[in-house]
């Protein structure tokens, strides 16, 4: 918006909800797809999707439209996520909001980085995501899980997050830009 004084035109009903709803499109792209994959669909690796999908879209928004996704939403996504997923509650909760608190503390370094860079640590975030759930979860229900599972979602976190950053960079660009309404 532009902060240069001078007389504008006041703001109309339907300008001020265009302007919502693309502020509101992280969050509801997110909690869409989220819903979308707790569906049986019968795509291989489904239920991995989930926490990818969660921590590509926490990991992309928080830093390149960190307004349109506060803290509030990545709880309640993370929630949700943990909901879906049948798993201890808060799990998800954690992993989302450290991942959003570091992404925030990282975002003017990688911004100003090439996709490489950025996918690089979206891969470290992947991991390290991976590991914390595998660990919660063996700690939360007293039992040492294989580590398979934990590796594949972080496999495919990793793998995707080139496909995923391309749709989201494209919504960036357009469907989701306030300034744009």
């Amino acid at each position: 918006m532009d902060k240069t004084p001078g007389i504008r035109p006041r703001l109309t009903i339907w300008h001020q909800l265009d302007v919502a709803a693309r502020h509101a499109f992280p969050i509801a792209l997110t909690v869409a797809v989220l819903l979308t994959l707790s569906t049986p669909l019968g795509l291989p690796g489904q239920a991995a999707m989930q926490p990818a999908w969660a921590l590509a879209n926490v990991y992309f928004w928080s830093l390149y439209r960190p307004a349109s996704l506060p803290a509030a939403a990545v709880f309640a996504i993370g929630l949700l996520l943990d909901l879906l997923a049948q798993g201890p509650i808060g799990v998800g909760v954690l992993i989302l909001l450290t991942a959003h608190g570091i992404a925030l503390r990282l975002r003017r370094f990688l911004t100003r980085q090439g996709f490489g860079i950025v996918w690089l640590v979206f891969i470290a975030f992947a991991a390290a995501a991976a590991a914390c759930e595998w660990l919660l979860v063996s700690l939360l229900t007293w039992r040492a899980f294989s580590p398979g599972p934990a590796l594949f979602e972080c496999a495919l976190a990793a793998g995707a997050y080139p496909i995923l950053a391309v749709l989201l960079i494209r919504a960036h660009r357009g469907i989701a830009a306030p300034e744009r309404a």
